[in-house]
């Protein structure tokens, strides 16, 4: 069912969530698997993104094997304490604490619990829902979409008052990045995998899935980060992951 939200109020502060480790087996870059925790002055909690699907965290070889996904490289730590519960856990927040959850796309290290927040709404690009199926990694893999209401974003909208949906296709046919105005810390780009470090951008976004999208909606955001002097949270930068503040800090 498609539906609509907006948020109520102002955003009060952002957490970065630690969804674990891997390794791209192309260039050896290790990256780390981040989701977002969005907390408004008018007590919304909104998720963004789930991570790895709890089977790595389980047994990470044998999850692998199943979803073929050694093609592409290997999980370096993904552990229980990396699941979103347990990193929702270390602000305090209960998985029954989200009201609304957003998938800034529908790769396997992102949608891995999106069916474990019943009666939660999930905020997604139009482009991704319409796929059968989550994009996921192999074509082995058998996720469905979870029973839930959905929110379609079929182009840059306004959540609410100081948080911006941005749709970036390049990286994924329906990759949403965030513009996120927080009391203190002022403006933060979220960019997820639209551009996932820095060096992507001289990089010319080799391997996305639409090239020219990718080097389109790049430019772009980081054009509105030089115009609001934003703090820039990359998707997996192998350079900024290692100092990035995590749960259970916040950026306020």
């Amino acid at each position: 069912m498609s539906i609509e939200v907006a948020l109520k109020g102002k955003p009060k502060r952002l957490a970065v969530l630690d969804y674990g480790l891997f390794q791209v087996h192309a260039n050896n870059r290790v990256i780390g698997i981040c989701g977002f925790v969005i907390q408004t002055d008018a007590d919304e909690t909104v998720l963004i993104d789930t991570g790895f699907p709890a089977k790595y965290a389980q047994d990470a070889e044998a999850a692998t094997i199943e979803d073929d996904l050694g093609s592409l490289g290997r999980v370096l730590s993904v552990t229980t304490d990396n699941m979103a519960g347990p990193q929702l856990a270390k602000l305090g927040l209960a998985k029954s604490d989200v009201t609304l959850m957003i998938q800034s796309h529908t790769h396997i290290d992102h949608v891995g619990d999106m069916a474990g927040f019943p009666g939660v709404p999930i905020l997604i690009s139009a482009a991704e829902r319409a796929l059968p199926r989550p994009l996921y990694w192999s074509g082995k893999q058998t996720m469905d979409w979870p029973g839930a209401d959905y929110a379609l974003v079929d182009a840059d909208m306004e959540l609410g008052d100081g948080f911006k949906v941005l749709l970036c296709p390049g990286h994924a046919p329906g990759q949403l990045a965030f513009l996120i105005d927080l009391p203190k810390t002022g403006a933060v780009l979220l960019t997820s995998d639209a551009i996932s470090r820095a060096s992507e951008v001289d990089e010319k976004f080799a391997g996305s899935w639409n090239v020219p999208l990718a080097i389109h909606h790049g430019d772009r955001l980081m054009q509105l980060a030089s115009e609001r002097d934003a703090l820039v949270i990359y998707g997996h930068s192998p350079e900024q992951w290692p100092t990035l503040r995590k749960a259970p800090n916040w950026f306020t």
